[in-house]
């Protein structure tokens, strides 16, 4: 048995943020229908990689059955009240107001649904100034001010994945599940809104604090902008490799071990992390030249000898091939495609992961 299994959730969804929340429902065991607009989710149409699908769509919808309603119609409006009869859970990021519209507000589904937890994502929620704009992830990332604090020196970048929308769907997941446990206590649903834009205002809390007290974080690449040395460095051949000091006790494991300078470990200039992040520079510097003098395969030995945290800097080439990567197969209407597995794992379970949807005809 999962333990979602005999949930019941009605995904009126599209894109990322909200398929990424109900995939993890689905692969919990819950019963997810996906309703897709006439044409389907757009996201089927983002790319072709996955054996000529789209490489989002297969990931965000394995498990999941889909239904082809147009809402705008009233025999797709009360195909959906039908199955809204019978569900547990609503999870929809159409634009706020939208569902309203089609008369099922949050009062009428408190009413008619009292023990639906309902579950709406959108950019920026339904109150405030910029509760009617659209909103996707880069421009969150634009908007909330994750880009500047992203990329190297010279200008911002955005993060390379759907940093906004997976949260937001990884938010949306845990208010979900909160709400199931609280139904199971007092028999009631609840009302769940989750912001992108507020989502991603919570996890800036670090680099914004630190603005607020006259800190403004920088660009620095792959660097820590509080800790050092955290950073990538070139030993004298093969890939760069990123180092992570996070203790004074660390520094002076690595002054002498890796550095073979012991005296640097408690050095006034360098002995604790404040002083070594003001003294970024010539930090920096003692390391690159401790790398330099030695093989990339010297550094390693080195590194493991001195129990210090690094890693290769690796591209998607050294992640298809990485030895500790999991993976999964999941059939789609294409075939087979494999891909990383869930992160979560659960001793003595063997998670089955149902196949990727077809679109289907319109039903309505």
């Amino acid at each position: 048995m999962r333990p979602l299994d005999g949930i019941e959730v009605v995904a009126v969804e599209q894109a990322v943020a909200a398929p990424f929340a109900t995939a993890r429902l689905a692969d919990a065991g819950a019963h997810v229908i996906k309703i897709e607009r006439p044409g389907g989710d757009f996201a089927r149409g983002y790319d072709d990689a996955a054996a000529g699908q789209s490489s989002y769509f297969v990931w965000l919808n394995r498990g999941k059955e889909t239904r082809t309603l147009d809402l705008a119609s009233e025999p797709g409006r009360a195909a959906l009240a039908d199955l809204l009869a019978g569900a547990d859970v609503l999870v929809q990021n159409l634009k706020p107001g939208a569902l309203a519209r089609l008369g099922f507000s949050d009062a009428v589904l408190a009413r008619d649904y009292p023990r639906l937890i309902s579950c709406a994502i959108s950019g920026y929620g339904t109150e405030g100034p910029f509760a009617d704009r659209k909103a996707y992830d880069l421009l969150i990332q634009a908007e909330s001010g994750l880009s500047s604090i992203t990329g190297g020196p010279d200008e911002p970048a955005r993060v390379g994945v759907s940093i906004v929308d997976i949260a937001t769907g990884a938010t949306a997941h845990s208010a979900i599940l909160e709400a199931l446990i609280r139904r199971g206590v007092t028999g009631q649903g609840a009302r769940i809104s989750v912001s992108m834009f507020d989502v991603m205002a919570e996890w800036l809390t670090v680099p914004l604090l630190n603005h607020e007290a006259g800190r403004t974080p920088g660009r620095v690449g792959l660097a820590h902008p509080s800790i050092a040395p955290y950073g990538v460095f070139h030993p004298g051949d093969g890939r760069p490799i990123l180092i992570s000091i996070q203790s004074d006790r660390e520094w002076r494991a690595l002054a002498e071990h890796f550095l073979d300078a012991p005296g640097l470990g408690t050095d006034p200039r360098f002995a604790t992390n404040v002083v070594r992040v003001r003294n970024r520079a010539e930090t920096d510097r003692i390391v690159a030249e401790a790398f330099a003098r030695r093989s990339g395969a010297e550094a390693v030995a080195a590194l493991v000898a001195a129990d210090i945290a690094f890693a290769s800097v690796n591209d998607m080439a050294g992640l298809s091939a990485h030895p500790h990567l999991r993976r999964i197969e999941v059939d789609s209407p294409n075939g087979p495609v494999t891909m990383p597995a869930p992160a979560a794992r659960v001793e003595g379970e063997t998670r089955r992961y149902g196949p990727v949807p077809a679109l289907k005809p319109r039903e309505t």
